[in-house]
């Protein structure tokens, strides 16, 4: 006799608890060799998960830290789902900062803390559960899902995209399903239908040839301490609009309708200043908060680092400057061309007296996604079914560089479904998710399968 689906998921809350602490505590930094061996031991992880649903599974080796490929049978007449997400998480300094330790989780008032909780090992793994929920009924999956799971997302996911260029036919999917992100805010579920894509840079400011006496030779030569200040002031003013030519060109511009859906979410500003902690929202003159975090174009410094760094003070002129930044982009923006006129600009504006060098690091666009398409219906029925509230469809300004490749490669359509808030500290100390939430994605998963063979 089969099973029932809801009594299954109810039972077996403890046991995908414990399963999420076990992956948690696997410290898979991507972007530090250090933890190489923790990254392969993280997928290995997921592999083995897999393996005991009876999945035909695959590890699968690149360039640098591997893919999980693993699927189900085919159902004839059926949708096919692409779940995608990712093993590897952010570094975890400062160290300091962190209550308890980020590979120690920890469950308190009702989270569970650890780096990789919300971003992305939580929310990756409720679609794992709800199909182990689904394989204890004892009926059969309505649908075929194939799960690819890569270990590079938080250094720009380059591997998988050389992967899904040469495997799309093996991903061949009608949609992708991704957990990824944030929530509109608590008991408010929401379905993301645009992202912001990414491109990274690091600047180098050189003059002298090692850090010399402020007193001997300040005011003779450039300080490229303060030419990098002031480099970046120039490529930004002061109410948040960049000033490099061509910038701007090819940004899709919001539809009044848009605006209007976008203003009835449910959004209080002073709230949200207060949650991050400061007295006043500022940004593009024009637009309003979502809509400048969503669906503007930003440019943002990351980290500048440069002379005395220790305790106390050093009077010197550094030798060297340097400076992390990124630019957030909007859909039809392309990468490879800000690239371009962000380093046009820094070359016409840097001074004589000191040398630059740009880094370009990963990038990708950003995504938008039919909200009228039968999956976003399924999707809204599933969510509905689990948290008991209709989910709000917004955009994120984040980035998943990846999503526009699958709409690309795949011409699939997209479905963002994030179990997580938006106050859950991703890449900061202190990183946690709600494990009712984490339960309700379980649910949520579970119920989707349903709905989207019920769109066939």
């Amino acid at each position: 006799m089969a099973k029932d689906l809801d009594t299954i998921l109810h039972s077996r809350q403890a046991d995908f608890q414990s399963d999420l602490i076990d992956w948690l505590k696997i410290p898979s930094i991507s972007s530090d060799s250090r933890h190489t061996q923790d990254v392969h031991a993280a997928a290995d992880w997921v592999v083995e998960k897999f393996r005991s649903l009876d999945l035909e599974v695959e590890l699968i080796p690149t360039e640098g830290h591997p893919l999980v490929y693993a699927q189900t049978p085919p159902v004839p007449g059926a949708p096919v789902v692409l779940v995608y997400g990712h093993y590897d998480v952010q570094p975890v300094e400062p160290l300091d900062k962190w209550v308890t330790g980020p590979f120690e989780p920890d469950v308190r008032d009702g989270n569970i803390y650890a780096r990789g909780a919300t971003d992305d090992k939580g929310q990756v793994l409720t679609h794992i559960q709800s199909l182990a929920a689904w394989r204890e009924t004892g009926q059969p999956l309505p649908l075929q899902i194939k799960y690819l799971i890569e270990g590079e997302e938080e250094v720009g996911s380059e591997n998988l995209q050389q992967f899904l260029k040469t495997e799309s036919e093996r991903l061949a999917c009608d949609v992708v399903v991704i957990s990824d992100n944030s929530q509109l805010g608590d008991g408010k579920p929401a379905i993301t239908y645009g992202l912001r894509g990414i491109i990274a840079f690091e600047l180098h400011v050189d003059g002298p040839v090692r850090d010399l006496h402020s007193g001997s030779f300040g005011g003779a030569l450039a300080n490229p301490a303060n030419v990098l200040c002031r480099m970046m002031s120039e490529l930004i003013d002061a109410e948040g609009k960049i000033q490099i030519p061509g910038f701007y060109d090819d940004v899709r511009e919001l539809s009044d309708a848009e605006r209007a859906q976008l203003a009835k979410l449910p959004f209080d500003e002073s709230r949200f200043a207060k949650q991050v902690g400061v007295d006043a929202l500022v940004g593009e003159p024009g637009f309003t908060t979502n809509e400048r975090r969503w669906a503007r174009p930003t440019l943002d410094i990351n980290g500048l680092t440069s002379g005395h760094q220790g305790e106390g003070g050093k009077t010197i002129v550094p030798s060297t400057a340097s400076v992390k930044f990124t630019c957030r982009l909007v859909p039809d923006q392309n990468p490879d061309k800000i690239a371009e006129v962000v380093k046009e600009r820094i070359a016409a504006i840097c001074p004589p007296g000191v040398r630059h060098r740009l880094e370009i690091g990963h990038g990708g666009g950003g995504m938008l996604a039919s909200i009228d398409s039968p999956y976003m219906a399924a999707a809204q029925q599933a969510i509905q079914r689990s948290f008991g509230v209709t989910p709000f469809l917004i955009r994120e300004g984040g980035s998943i560089p990846i999503v526009a490749e699958f709409q690309e490669q795949l011409g699939a359509e997209c479905l963002l479904l994030g179990w997580g808030l938006d106050d859950d500290n991703a890449h900061s100390p202190n990183e946690k998710f709600c494990l009712a939430d984490f339960h309700r994605g379980i649910r949520a998963s579970a119920y989707l399968w349903e709905e989207l063979a019920a769109k066939s």
